[in-house]
């Protein structure tokens, strides 16, 4: 049974001044981080915001608070423990090597370019997408994903600094 109406703003406001600190310091013993206290108690007092016209009436409404701060305490040591058993399972992958020279001096000059001409490049030639598939991802014609492709190698190879007439010309 929600009671309906209008929450008491000026009484929820004192109540919080008057218990804050305590229920901090509850979090506090309770889960051993002093951030993560404030964040536990800071929940609950939304929680019971949300739910004040009951709570409010409760011969001892901090007790109610304390109760969502050890359950919310409790979920959090469940997630942590979940994560530690899994942790084996989740290895970080092995270090990637470095980039190549080649790659650095390929984004470098990539940056450079229109944005419209960038993503055809990079959808096209470096994820390895059929020009109809990188017309429809971007929603225009197949003919301009073309012509973005020529302005794009030809922009492309003048910031590279390759000669006039010696960049691909293929179009798949």
């Amino acid at each position: 049974m929600e009671l309906r109406g209008p929450v008491d703003t000026a009484e929820f406001d004192e109540y919080y001044r008057v218990t804050a600190h305590r229920l901090v310091q509850y979090a506090y013993a309770m889960c051993g981080d002093l951030p993560t206290a404030q964040d536990l108690a800071q929940e609950a007092y939304i929680r019971a915001w949300q739910r004040w016209r009951r709570i409010g009436r409760y011969e001892h409404p901090e007790s109610w608070l304390r109760l969502v701060v050890t359950r919310l305490c409790t979920d959090r040591w469940r997630r942590i423990g979940v994560r530690q058993r899994n942790a084996p399972v989740l290895r970080p992958a092995e270090h990637a090597p470095p980039p190549s020279e080649d790659s650095v001096l390929l984004t470098r000059a990539l940056r450079q370019l229109p944005p419209a001409q960038r993503r055809v490049l990079v959808l096209h030639y470096l994820m390895d997408l059929p020009i109809t598939d990188v017309a429809t991802e971007i929603g225009v014609a197949v003919g301009t994903v073309k012509s973005q492709l020529a302005r794009g190698r030809a922009a492309l190879a003048a910031v590279l600094g390759v000669p006039a007439g010696a960049e691909a010309n293929d179009v798949r």
